[in-house]
C-alpha cells in the first residue's frame, strides 16, 4: 500500500466499562438535576453532554465521527413524522380551545358525571378516543385536558385524573391500527399489524378491566363531604361568559373520530380537525381576524376570565408551546442513536439472551430491556426499536409467534415509558396535563400493571402466542388459531422447534 493509503478503521465493541459510562453521565446529571437543589431540572443538557460522551465511546471503539453522526440521524429520520404530529397536535389544542371544543366537554361534562362515576366513565370515554385516533398524545390534549377540568370541578387529585387519562389514552393507543407504536412493534417484530393487536388484547384488556373495577372503586370512596360546587359552578359560569358553548361546537371532536375511522393518515385527520375547528371559531366564537388565528395558532391561548381555574386549564397550546417537547425529542432520539451506533447496548444485552432457557425468562428480559431503553435512551420507540433484533430469534428457538414477542414490546416499551420525565412521552404528557410524571404514574393502573400481567402470566405458563398459531390462555388450555404473521424461513424454523419441544414435553400440546 502507499504512503497516503488510509488506514482501515479497526471496528469493535464498547467494553462494559465504556457501555455503561454513557448512560451512567445520563442519569448522574438527571439525578443532579432532581435532588442537586438547583434551578435547572431538564434533560435537554444532560442529554447533549451524554451525546458527546458516547460519540467519544464511539471513537474509542474506532467509529469515526461521521458514522456516530449517520447512527443519529438514521434514528431522527424515522421519528420525523412524530415531530410533525407534535407540531400539529399544539395547533390541534389551541383550534379545540378557541373553537370552544374543550370547554364545552368541560362544561357538559360538570352536568353529566358525579364523583364517584368520573374516573370509571372517564377512562372509558378517553380510550374511545384514542382508538378512534391512534393517537394517545393527541387523546390527552384534547378530551384529557376536557377531563382534567372537569375533575378540577368535581374536586378530585389531578394526580389521580391525570393517571386515569394516561390509563384510558394508552389503551385506545395500543389497540388501535393508527397508532405509530403499534405499527412500528409489528414492523420491528415482522408479524401482521392485527395479528399484533390480537396479541395485545391478551394482556391489555384484562388489565383494563382492573384498572376500570380499580377506578370504580376509588370512585365510590371519593370523600365528597368537602365537595364545594361553587367550584364546578364558578367555573362552568366563567366558560358560559368566554365561549359560545351551543353542542355545535363538539364537531371538531366527531370530525378527528370519523377521518381516523376511515383510516386516513394521521397528519391528514388533524389538518381536517384543525380546519374545522378553525371554521367552528370563525362562526361560534366571533374570531376573524387572520392575524389573531395566526397569533392563537402560533403561540396558544391565553384566558383572562374572572375564574383562576379556568385561566389555568384552557391558557395553553399552539405549536410554539411544543417546541421543549420537541427539542428533547430531537436530542433523545439522538442519544439513543448514538448508544446504538457505537455498540454500548450490544455490549449489555447481547449475551444475555444465551442464558434464557424458558418463555417467562425471555418474557421477563424483553420486558426489562425495553424499560431500560426507555429511561436511558429517553424514547419509546427506542424501547420498541431496540430489543426487537436482540432477542428476535430467541422467540424463534423457543416456538414462539412474532406477535408474541411485538405485544411484549408494546407491554412495557409503549406503557412505561410515559413514567419517565425525560422521556419525549414523559415530557409531552407532563407539558399537556400539568402534572408530574411521578405524581400520576401509580395511579394510571393500566399502564403499571400491563407488564406485570404478562411477566406473570407467562411465568405461569400461561397467555402465550405460538408459532404455529397455537394460543395457551389464562386457563392453561391450548387451542389451535391462525398463525401470525412471520418471514417464512423464520415461521418454519420456530414451528419445527415448537415440534421438538412438544416432544420434549417442554411445550403444551394443542387440546381437542
Amino acid at each position: 500500500m502507499g504512503e497516503n493509503a488510509k488506514k482501515e478503521r479497526t471496528v469493535r465493541l464498547p467494553n462494559i466499562f465504556e457501555a455503561v459510562l454513557p448512560i451512567l453521565v445520563m442519569m448522574v446529571l438527571m439525578i443532579y438535576g432532581f435532588i442537586g437543589g438547583g434551578d435547572y431540572t431538564d434533560a435537554h443538557m444532560p442529554l447533549v453532554i451524554s451525546i458527546a460522551v458516547a460519540c467519544i465511546i464511539g471513537g474509542i471503539c474506532g467509529h469515526s465521527f461521521s458514522d456516530m453522526l449517520a447512527g443519529m440521524l438514521d434514528r431522527l429520520n424515522a421519528t420525523m413524522e412524530a415531530i410533525l404530529i407534535l407540531c400539529t397536535v399544539g395547533i390541534l389544542v389551541a383550534t379545540f380551545i378557541m373553537s370552544g371544543t374543550i370547554p364545552a366537554l368541560i362544561y357538559y361534562g360538570l352536568d353529566l358525571l358525579t364523583p364517584s362515576l368520573f374516573l370509571p366513565v372517564g377512562c372509558l370515554m378517553v380510550s374511545i378516543v384514542s382508538l378512534a385516533c391512534g393517537s394517545s398524545w393527541t387523546a390527552t390534549a384534547t378530551i384529557g385536558i376536557a377531563f382534567l377540568g372537569i375533575g378540577a370541578g368535581l374536586g378530585i387529585n389531578p394526580a389521580l385524573t391525570a393517571g386515569m387519562v394516561i390509563s384510558g389514552a394508552y389503551v385506545g393507543d395500543k389497540f388501535s391500527p393508527l397508532s405509530d407504536t403499534t405499527n412500528l412493534a409489528a414492523a420491528v417484530a415482522q408479524t401482521g399489524l392485527f395479528d399484533h393487536v390480537t396479541a395485545m388484547i391478551s394482556t391489555t384488556a384484562p388489565t383494563f378491566i382492573i384498572s376500570l373495577i380499580l377506578y370504580t372503586i376509588l370512585g365510590l370512596n371519593i370523600d365528597t363531604s368537602n365537595f364545594d360546587a361553587s367550584v364546578a359552578t364558578d367555573l362552568q359560569q366563567a366558560l358560559a361568559e368566554g365561549f359560545n358553548l351551543n353542542p355545535l361546537v363538539l364537531l371538531p371532536i366527531a370530525v378527528i373520530i370519523v377521518v381516523c375511522i376511515l383510516k386516513m393518515p394521521g397528519l391528514v385527520g388533524i389538518a381536517i380537525s384543525v380546519g374545522v375547528g378553525i371554521l367552528c371559531t370563525m362562526v361560534f366564537q366571533g374570531m376573524h381576524s387572520v392575524s389573531d388565528l395566526f397569533n392563537t395558532l402560533h403561540y396558544g391561548i391565553t384566558l383572562e376570565s374572572s375564574n383562576d381555574l379556568a385561566n389555568e386549564l384552557l391558557s395553553r397550546g399552539g405549536m410554539d408551546s411544543q417546541m421543549w417537547t420537541i427539542n428533547l425529542i430531537l436530542l433523545a432520539v439522538a442519544y439513543g442513536g448514538a448508544l446504538e451506533r457505537c455498540g454500548c447496548i450490544e455490549t449489555l444485552f447481547g449475551k444475555l439472551k444465551h442464558k434464557l432457557h424458558s418463555v417467562g425468562s425471555l418474557i421477563l428480559a424483553t420486558l426489562l430491556t425495553s424499560l431500560f431503553c426507555d429511561a436511558t435512551m429517553c424514547d419509546q420507540f427506542l424501547g420498541i426499536g431496540v430489543p426487537a433484533p436482540l432477542y428476535m430469534d430467541k422467540y424463534d428457538e423457543m416456538g414462539l409467534g412474532r406477535n408474541m414477542l411485538s405485544r411484549t414490546l408494546e407491554d412495557c416499551g409503549t406503557l412505561w415509558a410515559v413514567m419517565f420525565p425525560w422521556t419525549g412521552c414523559g415530557a409531552y404528557q407532563m407539558g399537556v396535563l400539568g402534572v408530574h410524571p411521578f405524581a400520576y404514574f401509580p395511579f394510571a393502573f393500566v399502564n403499571l400493571l400491563n407488564p406485570i400481567y404478562a411477566a406473570i402470566t407467562a411465568f405461569l405458563g400461561r397467555n402465550i402466542f405460538w408459532a404455529d398459531g397455537a394460543y395457551t390462555n389464562i386457563l392453561g388450555k391450548t387451542k389451535m388459531h391462525k398463525p401470525a404473521g412471520a418471514p417464512e424461513e423464520a415461521h418454519e424454523l420456530a414451528v419445527k422447534n415448537l415440534n421438538a419441544l412438544r416432544e420434549a414435553g417442554k411445550a403444551p400440546k394443542v387440546q381437542a
